[in-house]
Formats: structure tokens, sequence, C-alpha cells
């Protein structure tokens, strides 16, 4: 099973959830920056949560679906077609052989997911799929995709063939679609008023009192400079209330910290495993999502919590994905 890049978008890779416990070593995490969508599109294609998937950046592909196979389109919404015909996101799709896979304009967040039944058959470099564009290492050949590129895929689970069994059904028509989708809220914000939680970082204190206030109360915008390796945000300027000298530090998904500028940066999946610029805050794991699907330009206020609150969030998605995950497999055996 095979799916051929006629256009690759303007930035499509291979990921997975990334390259766990060789940080100390140096090693770049990588992986989904919207780790939550990845995972649902696996599940809802009868994959492992944690198995290659295709992460689409703002201007998405152009695929040959080249053998009849089970999609799922997650995270942001750019406007995917098959054959012309929208496609509904969160959902299973079957797709026929022949068919063409393509996006349109973003009409929401920045980022989309392509899971296929079976997941994409790439090598695992240190543990993972994941392409780390930086190293040229991972995904497909260490690269972005490209014009003529042949994803390959691994044969569907149980899972997978029993929903293409309940979709494929329907003849003469280029794909069809489950009656049900997951009921996803994660993404449902005011897209001119997102909140993002955090809990205080460990050099919070050393921020003049204004600052203190600031970062709760002003407003910040994502800036151009932006990438998969961190965000980079305009707004006040955070000062520190006297010079620090910091030697560097092991750095986390979400960790904010603050250059001599004063302009945050949020540190994200192709984040540098240690830093050593003081840390104001910290994105709750669960708010990953949204920043994952901001834009240049977008607006985002922080809301502060506390450290219990965030892991009593933490326990409340889990749960909700045990939850999805018994509630799909129970489909697959009616």
């Amino acid at each position: 099973m095979s799916v051929k890049v006629i256009r690759p978008g303007l930035l499509t890779t291979v990921q997975d959830l990334g390259r766990a416990g060789l940080q100390k070593y140096g090693v770049v995490f990588s992986g989904a920056m919207d780790s939550y969508a990845l995972r649902v599109a696996n599940l809802l294609v009868g994959n492992e949560e944690g198995d290659a998937a295709l992460e689409v950046t703002l201007t998405g592909p152009e695929l040959e679906i080249e053998e009849d196979v089970l999609i799922a389109v997650t995270g942001g919404d750019l406007s995917p077609t098959i054959q012309n015909e929208p496609i509904p996101l969160w959902k299973p799709v079957f797709v026929k052989k022949g068919s063409v896979l393509k996006f349109g304009p973003c009409q929401f967040g920045c980022r989309a997911y392509i899971a296929m039944g079976g997941g994409i058959d790439v090598d695992e470099v240190m543990g993972s799929r994941s392409t780390y564009l930086r190293a040229g290492i991972g995904g497909f050949q260490g690269r972005a995709l490209k014009v003529n590129d042949s994803i390959k895929l691994n044969p569907p689970s149980e899972q997978a063939q029993h929903l293409i069994n309940q979709l494929s059904t329907e003849e003469n028509l280029p794909f069809s679609s489950a009656t049900w989708s997951v009921n996803n809220v994660t993404y449902f914000q005011d897209q001119n008023h997102i909140s993002i939680r955090v809990i205080r970082g460990s050099h919070y204190d050393l921020f003049t009192s204004e600052c203190r206030g600031a970062i709760y109360e002003e407003v910040f915008k994502v800036t151009p400079q932006s990438d998969r390796m961190g965000y980079r945000l305009s707004g006040p300027t955070l000062t520190l209330s006297q010079p620090l000298e910091m030697v560097s530090e092991a750095v986390a998904l979400g960790t904010i910290q603050v250059p001599p500028d004063g302009n945050p940066i949020i540190l994200l999946a192709d984040r540098q495993t240690t830093g050593g610029y003081p840390r104001i805050g910290q994105v709750l794991s669960v708010d990953i999502p949204l920043i994952a699907q901001l834009k240049p330009g977008d607006a985002i206020k922080f809301k502060e919590v506390t450290l219990k609150q965030a892991e009593e969030l933490y326990l409340n998605r889990e749960r909700e994905l045990n939850e999805l995950r018994a509630g799909l497999k129970l489909k697959s055996a009616r």
C-alpha cells in the first residue's frame, strides 16, 4: 500500500510522538506539534496512537491514494477534499484507490494530521519515526515530502479492516465516512481570545512586579519567527528585577523562557534540550495543542493555574482518551 505525493504543500512531514528518553544525551524530542490531534487520528483508523502520520502545516499537500485505505484528518481545518468533495474531520473516512486527497484554504488552526490505517511505514531512528528537519533524520528520508515521493503504508489492523468493511459498501463513490465522529472541543475557543493556561516558572519571582502582572493581563502575539522549535511572542517587554547569571538547564515542552530582549519564547516539539534564559512560566501540556494551532499574528492571553489544577486537567484529558479508545474498540467489535 502506498500514497503518491502530487504536491507536497508548504511543510508536510512524517511525525509520531517523538524520541522519548534521549534528551539527557542531547537528542531533540521532536514529534507531532499537536500530539492530541495525532493520537486521536490514529485511534480513529485503528492504529496505535503513537503510529506515524503526516503533519500538514498551513498549506496542505495533494496526495494520490494508490490503494483502498482508511484515513482520518484531525487538528486544524485546512479544507480537505477528495475528488474535490469536502471530507469531514475527526472521523474515519474510507478512500478508494485512485482518489486524490488535497487541501484548500486554511479555515481554522494551523496544522492538520492525516492518519492512515496501518500507519506510515518508515524506519525508526533512535526509537521514533518523527522527522527532525534540522538534523535531517527520521521520517521520510529526514526531510519534508517532495513531488513524486511514494509513502508506503503498513497493512491495516484488524480494527481498521473492520471499519473498512463497514464503510466500503457504497459503490461509485470516491469515499465514504462514518456516521459518528469525535466530539472534540479542544479547538473551539474564540480565535480572537485564546486563553493559554500556565503554571509559574522557576524564575517567575525574579521578574519585576510589573512584568509578573503583565504576563497575565496583557495580550501577546505570535510572531513570524515562530517554528516547530518554539513560538516567539511579541507584547509587553518582560524584564528581570536585577541581572541574573544562569547556567543552562534542562527545558521541557511548553517552557516559557525570556531572552534578553524581553520577548518570551514558548519551547515546542523541536526544542533544544537545555536553555540558559530565565523561565517565567510553563504551558500546561493539555494546552500545547492550542499553541500548535496558532498562526503568526494570532493573539493569546496567559491564565495562571495551580500545579494541582494542571495535574487534574492532564488526568482528565488522558481519561477522555481512554474512553475514546474503549468506545472505538466496542464499535469495531459490532
